[in-house]
C-alpha cells in the first residue's frame, strides 16, 4: 500500500554514502524531510533529478528541510555518485529495497524503481508525495512549494 498525504511516514534505519546508519526519526521535531525515491545512481535521469536537488539544497536547508536520496544502490557506489557530482545531502543504500516497498515507491514503467518524492513535516506527516518518472525537475520544484505553503502556515 502507497503512502498518501496525511500518513504518518514510515521510520526506517538504512546506511548513508559515508556508512553512518540514518533513520527518519532522526529528524523528528526539529526539521522537515524531503525524501526522494530514484532507481539508479549516475543514470542520465536520476542524475539530473540529484543535481537538481543540489543546486536547491541551500534554499530546502534554509526552508528548515533536510534532502535524502534513497536506491537500492550500495553505499560504495552512493559514495561515487555523491563525489562525482557534489552531492551535499545524504543518500541511503535501501538494498533489496524494503524501505522503498514500505513506502509504496515501487515501480515506474512497470519494471524500474519508481522516482517519487516525499515531504515529511517535523511531525512526521506526509505533506506531499510526487510521483513522475520524467519530470525530474519537478521533484525539486513541487517539494520547494510544498516547504514554503508549510511555512507560511
Amino acid at each position: 500500500m502507497a503512502i498518501k498525504v496525511g500518513d504518518t511516514a514510515p521510520n526506517f534505519n538504512l546506511p548513508d554514502q559515508n556508512g553512518k546508519n540514518v533513520s527518519l526519526g532522526d529528524f523528528r521535531g526539529q526539521k522537515s524531510v524531503v525524501l526522494y525515491f530514484y532507481p539508479k545512481d549516475d543514470t542520465p535521469g536520476c542524475t539530473l533529478e540529484s543535481c537538481a536537488f543540489r543546486d536547491e539544497y541551500e534554499v530546502f536547508k534554509a526552508a528548515g528541510a533536510e534532502v535524502i536520496g534513497v536506491s537500492g544502490d550500495s553505499r560504495e557506489s552512493h559514495q561515487r555518485f555523491a563525489s562525482k557530482h557534489n552531492l551535499p545531502f545524504i543518500l541511503l543504500s535501501d538494498q533489496g529495497d524494503k524501505v522503498r516497498k514500505q513506502y509504496g515507491a515501487t515501480t515506474g514503467f512497470g519494471f524500474i524503481p519508481g522516482r517519487v518524492t516525499y515531504v515529511v513535516d517535523q511531525n512526521g506527516i506526509v505533506q506531499y508525495v510526487f510521483d513522475s518518472m520524467l519530470n525530474f525537475k519537478g521533484h525539486v520544484e513541487e517539494a520547494l512549494k510544498t516547504l514554503q505553503t508549510l511555512a507560511a502556515k
